[in-house]
């Protein structure tokens, strides 16, 4: 099959025998959910979800009386501050992340808080009280820190069926037993394992990293239906950041916060417009945006986590309007970026609660460094050193959420990661002495630096900040 990109024509090998597996595509590490947390929100919700669609597959739905849902570790910390609670029930209730009208959300729970009553997969009505969602919070079940047990009962009390799954990060889940690579295996024409194989198959075929990437997408999916699914993602991505320059008032969960985002664009549309770090302070209002809202709730893209969502978008807003980008370039941009999501993905975790914030953040700061490089038309070479770059300055961050919320520290290290990844990206591209520490060297600092940190900097809101601010 022969199809082109940016005026070159690649063939596309359609039929033999390929060399490998690769389990991560663009469409898993960008997804449309809702705030506030990915791995909090949207992966309980996806797992109950999966439950309850398991009891109707099996004949068990209606034969059941009672659910109880067991939250353990990280998502029994910050549960509640985390909107774990929302999710497990819109999940128990047949609604998906994508789909669910975020409109529609408060009425719902409040009218489950109201009658004591859930319908489960929008068909069965049993009875459900607080005591039903219980947080376990001195125990971590042994396959993640962000485990969860469902339990369905029958009229006599008799268990029908009992299930665990982990929520591993950026809406990923896994059941008990599964590996954590839980995106379907596919064999694609380039394979690739590290940054290194990366590179090495850019110079064996002369393909920039991003048709690369985009040639593995097309061993299951067209271009059509990529082109389309990156319009949809950036789509998504514009309108949660023009509602959040557009929203004023008081975000959600008792800490008082005021949204600032709206005013700071409106401040900015009156400033100076010859100011040098114009550009800057934009990037810091379109994180800024997209992550009120998502603290808010709203609908947001994970990219890779919901944590860290405002990074990617913003800097996707920077290319477009500073530096007058094209259709074209959003594409390399995003082709770019989950190419080193990919390798952050496979080999190590984007995960806050297994290896804190520069899991996230950090991800998401490398993942757009790389992109806009790409966007720019720059050289594999940049773009693996723009990936490191950014995440070797991320390095040790911890995941720390004050009062259990995703917004003081998140929001502005969101702004940060955005200014953090033009910077990377724009040292990358003038280097001409190259670089000493290789992007896979970083990838695995970060992950062992991850699992050495200690578990109470790891979103469990037991350390940093989140000590510090409530005892202050």
């Amino acid at each position: 099959m022969l199809f082109q990109l940016d005026g070159v024509a690649l063939l596309l090998l359609t039929g033999g025998s390929y060399s490998k597996l690769m389990h991560t595509s663009l469409f898993d590490l960008f997804k449309i959910g809702i705030g506030p947390s990915s791995s909090h929100t949207v992966g309980p919700m996806r797992a109950a979800h999966r439950f309850v669609e398991r009891l109707s597959r099996y004949d068990l739905l209606e034969k059941t009386h009672e659910v109880r849902i067991e939250l353990f570790g990280s998502l029994a910390l910050t549960g509640p501050g985390h909107g774990t609670d929302r999710g497990v029930l819109l999940g128990l209730m047949g609604k998906q992340p994508d789909e669910v009208d975020t409109a529609e959300i408060q009425g719902l729970i409040e009218g489950i808080r109201k009658s004591g009553l859930l319908t489960l997969l929008g068909r069965h009505v049993v009875a459900f009280e607080p005591g039903n969602l219980a947080y376990i919070k001195d125990t971590v079940l042994p396959g993640h820190s962000n485990g969860m047990r469902f339990t369905a009962f029958g009229p006599d009390g008799r268990t029908l069926d009992i299930r665990v799954y982990y929520s591993i990060g950026g809406g990923f889940i896994t059941e008990d037993g599964e590996p954590h690579s839980v995106s379907a295996d596919r064999f694609v024409l380039y394979p690739f394992g590290s940054a290194d194989e990366l590179l090495r198959i850019g110079k064996d075929t002369s393909l920039p990293i991003h048709l690369i990437m985009l040639t593995n997408e097309l061993t299951w999916r067209p271009i059509e239906r990529i082109r389309d699914g990156v319009r949809t993602i950036w789509k998504a991505m514009q309108d949660c950041t023009t509602r959040g320059l557009e929203t004023r008032g008081e975000l959600p969960g008792g800490l008082e916060l005021q949204r600032r985002a709206a005013d700071m664009a409106q401040n900015l549309e009156k400033a100076n417009a010859c100011d040098p770090l114009g550009a800057m302070d934009w990037l810091n209002v379109w994180a800024i945006a997209v992550n009120e809202e998502n603290a808010a709730g709203g609908r947001v893209v994970t990219a890779p986590t919901n944590g860290a969502a405002g990074i990617i978008p913003a800097v996707a807003h920077y290319y477009r309007r500073f530096l007058k980008g094209n259709d074209e370039g959003i594409l390399r941009y995003f082709l770019g970026a989950a190419a080193i999501g990919v390798l952050y993905k496979e080999n190590a975790s984007i995960s806050g609660a297994e290896v804190g914030c520069q899991g996230e953040v950090g991800v998401a700061c490398s993942m757009a460094a790389a992109g806009l490089v790409s966007a720019l038309d720059g050289t594999n070479e940049q773009l693996e050193h723009a990936a490191e770059i950014a995440m070797e300055h991320n390095l040790g961050m911890t995941c720390d959420p004050v009062g259990g919320l995703v917004q003081i520290p998140c929001i502005e290290r969101n702004a940060f990661g955005a200014v953090k990844a033009v910077n990377a990206a724009r040292m990358a591209m003038k280097e001409t002495t190259g670089h000493k520490v290789s992007l896979d060297q970083v990838i695995r600092t970060m992950y062992q630096t991850g699992l050495d940190m200690q578990t109470r900097y790891k979103e469990t809101a037991l350390g940093g900040l989140a000590l510090n601010v409530i005892e202050c």
